[in-house]
């Protein structure tokens, strides 16, 4: 009878220990930054910004969101009024690799796992020698549940990106 109240009690810690080592070594994203400080935690709650557009590059399918700063500014007409974005505009483009939902009506073409997720930023002081852009990207690795700084090593969705950036691609 001990045996076996020994045997359930060293059962149970050891399925608490996996559990607990599990949730503690879980990826911070937003303890994430690249080259020259654009940081991860810079848009947190990016995930429930507003859509401003959809798109498909390099075979990816992508949201592009943004913070309510950018979705104001789209709202006064900017940029085909002739005014520049300001300050604190936010966007993020979420990048998916694609995949066929075969037994959906007309095999639609959905998100299937996540491949990335680029930031913009606007701040005119900060990345002055950027037009006042600065970018970041992030690679997604579905395996580990991780991100990581995108660098020129990666093939980002996009075919180019512009000089001045804040990012290593």
């Amino acid at each position: 009878m001990k045996r076996t109240i020994f045997s359930a009690i060293l059962i149970i810690a050891v399925v608490v220990a996996v559990f607990a080592g599990k949730a503690i070594s879980a990826q911070d994203k937003y303890t994430l930054q690249v080259p020259n400080g654009l940081a991860f935690s810079e848009f947190r709650g990016y995930e429930s910004w507003p859509v401003i557009a959809i798109s498909e590059n390099g075979g990816k399918i992508a949201v592009i969101v943004g913070n309510s700063v950018m979705i104001d500014a789209y709202k006064e007409g900017v940029p085909g009024n002739g005014q520049p974005f300001p300050d604190g505009a936010k966007m993020a483009k979420i990048h998916w690799n694609p995949k066929k939902q075969e037994t959906y009506p007309g095999q639609p073409t959905v998100p299937d796992t996540q491949h990335d997720v680029d930031f913009m930023v606007k701040d005119s002081k900060r990345f002055a020698d950027s037009g006042g852009w600065g970018w970041g990207a992030f690679e997604y690795d579905a395996a580990s549940d991780t991100f990581s700084p995108a660098t020129v090593a990666d093939s980002p969705p996009q075919a180019t990106r512009s000089a001045g950036s804040s990012a290593t691609r």
